[in-house]
């Protein structure tokens, strides 16, 4: 079985036709982008295409898309961090669904993998639903060992549309090698992780990696195409999209 996740609730145009396709979907919250009205409606699409839903909190910086690492306070962080899920459980509430993972976006995400500390802030501001929801982290990552240490339940995250460094960090979105968005390519890079329990990056090497779960994201250019090639293509019959 393959898992692929989609980060969704973030404008892209024709983001509902990736649902019927996808098994969860991580929705923005607030932080990065995304309001009530996005997230109802992405909320009622998992809910219609029975696609398990996550929340997708981010540093609150709308200005850059999440995208860039900010000064901002603990306090203020970690408020933040639980407003964002908050008011996506009110919406889950209302439809009665329910909160099956959360996954950090953008300079956050990527911020916690070498940042310890940064990660313990960011444990302490969902840490009410450390039993009761997996948390999205990528292998070998700071974020990783600190779920690990206080409890959480945690699935690991490969990036199937993104391009690996050495040190299993993500090329920059500014390189021109940051992204796969040939379908083939994609799915050749999933079954190598999947099958090898390995990555090629970027100068050739080959480093160590788990995944439990793959991200295409929802907004890149070819993520339509992208998902129902994996679903027409995927190899193994056994080892279908659940």
């Amino acid at each position: 079985m393959i898992e692929i996740n989609c980060d969704v609730g973030e404008g892209s145009v024709g983001e509902e036709r990736l649902f019927p396709l996808i098994s969860s979907c991580s929705i923005a919250c607030g932080g990065h982008t995304g309001d009530r009205v996005s997230m109802e409606k992405a909320v009622r699409l998992a809910k219609r295409y029975q696609v398990r839903v996550g929340a997708h909190p981010s540093y609150p910086d709308p200005d850059n898309f999440g995208r860039v690492s900010i000064a901002i306070s603990e306090n203020k962080l970690v408020k933040s961090i639980k407003e964002q899920i908050h008011s996506l459980i009110d919406i889950i509430e209302n439809e009665d669904e329910q909160l099956d993972h959360i996954k950090a976006h953008g300079a956050l995400y990527n911020d916690m993998n070498k940042n310890s500390y940064l990660a313990k802030l960011f444990l302490s501001g969902i840490e009410e639903y450390k039993l009761t929801t997996h948390l999205l982290v990528p292998y070998g990552s700071e974020i990783e060992n600190e779920a690990i240490k206080q409890g959480f339940r945690i699935k690991y995250e490969a990036f199937a549309d993104r391009n690996y460094n050495a040190d299993l960090s993500l090329v920059a979105r500014s390189k021109s090698n940051a992204l796969i968005e040939n379908p083939q390519k994609v799915l050749e890079h999933i079954l190598f992780i999947k099958t090898e329990g390995q990555v090629k990056t970027i100068n050739g090497g080959l480093k160590k990696i788990k995944a439990d779960t793959f991200c295409i994201h929802g907004d890149t250019s070819t993520a339509f195409e992208i998902v129902s090639y994996i679903r027409q293509q995927f190899p193994n019959p056994n080892s279908r999209i659940k």
